[in-house]
C-alpha cells in the first residue's frame, strides 16, 4: 500500500480508537443516569472492565502482530471495534452494556501496539509523525463528546454507537481492499526488518533498570491521567459549567472545544522532542500537568473552562514523549 495512504488509514484508525470507547462516558453523563435510574458513580464500574482490557490487551495484540502480521491485526481492529460498537447499541441493561464496552476495549487495545509501530517504522525522525497521529486520536476524544451529544439529542443514545460503528466497518472494508490490491513488497509490514540499528546506545544493566522504571512509572501515571480526564470531562463540564452548558449539545460542544484546542499540545511537543533534549521537554510537561491540575480543583465557570484547556494541553502533550 502507498505509505501516505497507509498513514491516512492509521490516523483515522487512531481517531476511531479513541472515539468509540468514550461514547459511553457522554451517554452515561447526559442520559443513561435518568433512563436506567442510576447515578453516574453507579454506572462507571460497568465501563471499567472495558477500560482495563483496552490497556492490558495491548500485550497479546503486540505479540500477535510481531509473530503474525501487523496489517492483518489492523483489519481485525477495524472490523472488531466497529461490530462491537453496533452490538453495544442493543444493550438494555448495565450488564449487557458492560459486555459491549468490554468488546470495544478488547478490539481497541490492538491499535496502540500495532498502529503506532507502523507509524514510526522506517522513519528517522518520529516526533512529528507521532504528533500528527496523536492529534487524530485527540480529535477522536473530542468528537466522542460532540457526536454523542448531537446523536442523543437528534435520535437516541443507541445511534451514538450505531453510526460510528457502521462507518468503522466501512473503513475496515476499504482498508482490506487496499491491502489486497497492493503489491506484497509494498506492504508496510514488509519493512519490519529494515530498521537501522545505528546510533543505538549501549546501556549498562543498572542504567537500563533505571530507565525502565522511569518509563514504566511515567507511562502508567500518564495513562491514568489521560484515561480518567478524557472519560470524566463531559461530566465535569456538566457540573462545573452549569451556567454555560444548559443542554446536552452545549456539553458536547464545550468538551469538543477543550479537546480540540488541547490537541495542539501534541504538535508542539512533537516539534520540541525532535529539537531539544527529551528530559527537558518531559520535565516541563510534567510540571505543567501538576500545576494546572492543582489550579483546576475547585474552579468553576469560565475559569474552569480555561484551566481545562490548559490542563488537557499538557496531558495531550505527554503522548509524543
Amino acid at each position: 500500500m502507498n505509505p501516505r495512504l497507509h498513514f491516512v488509514f492509521l490516523n483515522i484508525g487512531h481517531f476511531v480508537d479513541h472515539l468509540l470507547p468514550l461514547v459511553f462516558a457522554t451517554a452515561a453523563a447526559l442520559l443513561l443516569t435518568r433512563e436506567w435510574g442510576m447515578s453516574y458513580a453507579q454506572l462507571i464500574p460497568y465501563a471499567t472492565p472495558g477500560l482495563v482490557v483496552f490497556g492490558l490487551g495491548a500485550l497479546p495484540a503486540g505479540w500477535l502482530a510481531d509473530r503474525w502480521s501487523r496489517e492483518k491485526m489492523m483489519v481485525i481492529f477495524f472490523f472488531g471495534i466497529g461490530a462491537s460498537a453496533m452490538a453495544t447499541s442493543m444493550a438494555d441493561t448495565p450488564v449487557t452494556m458492560a459486555l459491549g464496552l468490554f468488546a470495544i476495549g478488547l478490539f481497541g487495545s490492538i491499535y496502540h501496539p500495532v498502529g503506532l509501530a507502523m507509524v514510526i517504522q522506517g522513519r528517522r525522525h518520529t516526533g512529528v509523525p507521532l504528533a500528527i497521529n496523536g492529534v487524530f486520536g485527540n480529535l477522536g476524544v473530542a468528537c466522542a463528546a460532540l457526536f454523542t451529544s448531537l446523536l442523543i439529542e437528534t435520535y437516541s443514545w443507541r445511534a451514538a454507537f450505531i453510526w460510528p460503528g457502521a462507518l468503522t466497518l466501512l473503513l475496515g472494508f476499504a482498508y482490506l481492499i487496499c491491502l489486497l490490491r497492493a503489491p506484497k513488497d509494498a506492504s508496510v509490514g514488509s519493512e519490519n526488518k529494515k530498521g537501522s540499528t545505528k546510533g543505538q546506545a549501549a546501556f549498562t544493566r543498572v542504567k537500563l533498570i533505571q530507565v525502565f522504571f522511569v518509563v514504566f512509572a511515567s507511562t502508567a501515571l500518564g495513562g491514568l491521567i489521560f484515561q480518567s480526564t478524557t472519560f470524566a470531562l463531559p461530566k465535569v463540564i456538566d457540573e462545573r459549567l452549569a451556567g454555560l452548558a444548559v443542554s446536552v449539545t452545549d456539553v458536547g460542544w464545550y468538551a469538543f472545544s477543550v479537546f480540540a484546542l488541547a490537541s495542539v499540545g501534541q504538535l508542539i511537543v512533537g516539534y520540541l522532542v525532535d529539537r531539544w533534549p527529551l528530559k527537558h521537554v518531559f520535565l516541563a510537561v510534567v510540571a505543567g500537568t501538576c500545576l494546572f491540575a492543582l489550579a483546576l480543583v475547585g474552579s468553576s465557570g469560565t475559569s474552569a473552562l480555561i484551566l481545562s484547556v490548559a490542563f488537557m494541553l499538557v496531558v495531550f502533550g505527554q503522548i509524543p514523549i
